[in-house]
């Protein structure tokens, strides 16, 4: 009985509980559900109230299953069709997607190849030397309105620019620029200790 038990624990699609088998004189744990009358389909609102059966009764009702019971012949003609559902109208494809000028599928051999090279031009460009960038360090070279390649002694230059442009004492008081100034300073911190530029 234990090793019947652990076989039934392994099937998709049982579902544990405390409801006995709806087959009649059946005594074992409805576990599995199936539509309320043999060859029944789901309709527009779901198959409604379910079965309960064990798994024996289970594979019977499936083996025994039909799909097409109770169609007519142009019923079952349209549902075998070989274009069935493929009549609708389907939305068009984004227009930035139509014209991204993206790589074509027939230049690669292999479809991994074109998804590189498709997603390889949104990447961010790498260093020239080699040393990584994080993606808070690229936001702190947008900030500084620097590439990517540049070196420390371009930082400090860049840096005294922006401060004496967004300091309140460099530009008679205004005190417009103040959030300028902290996020120049901020980026600047960030930057002059990431390996980057170490």
């Amino acid at each position: 009985m234990a090793e019947k038990n652990e076989r039934q624990a392994r099937f998709h699609g049982r579902i544990p509980g405390q409801r006995s088998c709806d087959h009649p004189g059946c005594t074992e744990a409805g576990e599995f559900r199936a539509p309320p009358i043999e060859g029944s389909r789901a309709g527009f609102d779901g198959p409604g109230a379910w079965r309960w059966l064990c798994l024996d009764h289970v594979r019977a009702f499936n083996a025994g299953y039909n799909f097409f019971n109770g169609m007519t012949a142009e019923e079952i003609s349209a549902q075998q069709r070989p274009y069935a559902g493929w009549e609708r109208e389907t939305r068009a494809f984004a227009a930035a997607a139509q014209g991204s000028g993206g790589p074509r599928w027939t230049d690669f051999v292999d479809p991994l190849d074109a998804i590189q090279a498709r997603f390889s031009a949104a990447r961010p460009a790498m260093r020239q030397d080699g040393k990584l960038l994080s993606d808070a360090d690229r936001r702190a070279l947008k900030v500084l309105a620097l590439d990517a390649d540049a070196d420390r002694r371009a930082l400090r230059t860049r840096y005294a620019e922006l401060v004496r442009r967004y300091h309140p004492d460099r530009n008679g008081g205004d005190r417009s620029h103040e959030k300028a100034l902290q996020d120049v300073i901020e980026a600047y911190n960030r930057l002059k200790s990431a390996p980057a530029f170490a």
